[in-house]
């Protein structure tokens, strides 16, 4: 899911393969461009912002690009048209291996079933489409296949969007990408196409290390992972993503207190609004509105001793983030506070320490840095669903097992399950 940017981040990714079924990809945040590290000689680059990016090649002769890695996402798509504000292009004029697709094909007639908004047919019968965002951003142009290399693979007839227009909501961050990989359960994510039956990444939040996994993990040092099953739902409905990561939450703790709600709140109503997505396309956590202020108000309860808040009706951090706090910029860390536990069927995720609440960058006011509560209120974005941003997901591995329908997780220190993969332990 395209949200909000915050915070610019380089990842370097150097990868191995542990066998023909799997793909390890260890990654590194750095501060300066990749290419410090120069074994093993193939690498993909990942930016950590509100979401994953990573640089590939495109086409015949090969063109390099660097999409955006998104869960919440079927259609990978690249900016077929440079802009001032969009440096970063693929020219499909310049690919003898570029094909576009036409209406006729049973890609453009079935195979987008899932799209958000149906596709049409162009002057040149060619397959149109049109992806929009919930951030009310849109990109718009024709589907086409083209070969996609990473490691030492070539990947032919891989189907993408050859997008020539659209809108944007930050075009500082967007002018450092080429577009988007799609990740989620549709038929023309790329995982789908590339035929893994599971994707594994783990984040970091101590020295910006991490990994991503395509394959099965068979890691020794791995604890068991807990399981929940994924949401499936046979029905369209108008609010409801089928091909989303979609896993069902029962309640939050804030320490040992459970929100008193019913679990009704938490369940998808007759609209399909209310489902639960796991989106490593967005950053925070965003919750239904009642959810949200039932839990900010069991914060606020629980951290009067040790937190100020920042008192200032104006601001809404990120357009949906009011719960906002005075810390003493002279400070070394932060209080003890709460924490905050996401409990699903048969799951669950536990968000602690400085994961709870995070800096605003430039927001100062006299000795103190304004830091804002990481969970939001879908109802200010106009979001009819419960979002897991990637930035709860830090330490935590995460699988998205698409052959058993199941997402697992288990805490796990990133960079030091970084660092064994690395060693091929």
């Amino acid at each position: 899911m395209a949200s909000l940017y915050l915070f610019f981040l380089l990842f370097s990714l150097f990868f191995h393969s542990i066998s023909s079924k799997n793909l390890i990809l260890p990654l590194k945040i750095q501060s300066l461009p990749s290419g410090s590290l120069q074994n093993p000689p193939n690498k993909l680059s990942f930016h950590h912002n509100v979401s994953l990016t990573v640089s590939l090649t495109v086409g015949s002769p090969p063109q390099s690009v660097t999409v955006v890695l998104d869960t919440g996402s079927e259609l990978s798509w690249l900016r077929c048209k440079k802009t001032p504000t969009s440096p970063l292009w693929y020219d499909p004029l310049r690919s003898t291996s570029y094909t576009p697709v036409p209406c006729t094909s049973p890609t453009c007639r079935t195979r987008t079933r899932d799209f958000t908004l149906p596709v049409t047919c162009d002057r040149k019968k060619l397959c149109h489409a049109i992806v929009s965002y919930a951030d009310a951003t849109s990109v718009e142009g024709n589907l086409a296949y083209d070969t996609f290399r990473f490691t030492n693979s070539d990947l032919p007839g891989v189907v993408f969007g050859c997008m020539d227009s659209g809108s944007s909501s930050n075009q500082d961050e967007d002018s450092k990408t080429t577009g988007l990989l799609g990740m989620n359960r549709g038929s023309l994510s790329f995982v789908s196409q590339m035929g893994f039956p599971k994707f594994s990444y783990c984040i970091s939040s101590r020295d910006s290390t991490g990994v991503l996994l395509f394959g099965d993990a068979k890691i020794s040092w791995l604890k068991p992972l807990s399981y929940t099953p994924l949401v499936n739902m046979s029905t369209p409905l108008p609010y409801f993503d089928r091909v989303a990561y979609t896993v069902q939450l029962e309640g939050i703790k804030v320490a040992g207190t459970v929100l008193a709600l019913p679990k009704s709140v938490y369940v998808p109503d007759h609209t399909g609004a209310g489902q639960t997505m796991v989106d490593s396309g967005t950053q925070f956590t965003f919750l239904l509105g009642p959810v949200y202020t039932a839990l900010k108000n069991e914060f606020l309860k629980q951290t009067k001793t040790v937190l100020r808040v920042y008192e200032d009706p104006d601001f809404v951090f990120q357009g949906a983030m009011d719960l906002c706090y005075r810390i003493d910029r002279t400070r070394v860390g932060l209080p003890v506070l709460p924490s905050v536990t996401m409990m699903f069927r048969g799951a669950e995720m536990s968000i602690s320490g400085e994961r709870l609440l995070v800096p605003v960058s430039g927001l100062i006011k006299g000795k103190d840095q304004i830091h804002c509560f990481t969970f939001g209120n879908s109802d200010l974005l106009g979001i009819e669903a419960y979002v897991i941003g990637h930035h709860h997901q830090q330490n935590m591995w995460m699988e998205f097992d698409i052959a058993n329908s199941r997402v697992g997780l288990a805490e796990v220190r990133c960079d030091l399950a970084s660092q064994k993969l690395g060693m091929g332990l």
